[in-house]
């Protein structure tokens, strides 16, 4: 799957609407010949750079393993993560990939 990375890109995906959501990530869908999949995560929202990098690692690394109609798909944190002792904690990383599986789920249907 490829990778959004201009701009454009983003504004043109972000502009197609939200397609699905979850308590914490919103899912945008652009109609795309390819599979291509940017990830928007705020720093409002998870304000250390460790964090921010442990989430989009989990947005890639799900979207890869699960089979998405040819499209091109912005996921964007829409709240934060909070009450985990670590920024790279497994409870963290647990927490989001189900929820990211929860997400591509409710497109892949």
């Amino acid at each position: 799957m490829q990778r959004l990375k201009t701009r454009a890109e983003f504004q043109a995906v972000l502009a197609a609407g939200i397609a699905a959501r979850t308590a914490h990530f919103a899912l945008h869908r652009m109609p795309h010949p390819e599979p291509a999949i940017g990830v928007v995560i705020p720093k409002r929202w998870a304000k250390r750079a460790v964090t921010r990098n442990t989430i989009k690692r989990q947005v890639h690394s799900v979207s890869q393993s699960v089979p998405l109609p040819a499209a091109a798909y912005i996921v964007r944190l829409r709240t934060g993560f909070a009450g985990f002792r670590s920024a790279t904690s497994d409870a963290l990383k647990r927490a989001v990939r189900g929820e990211l599986t929860q997400l591509f789920a409710q497109v892949a249907a």
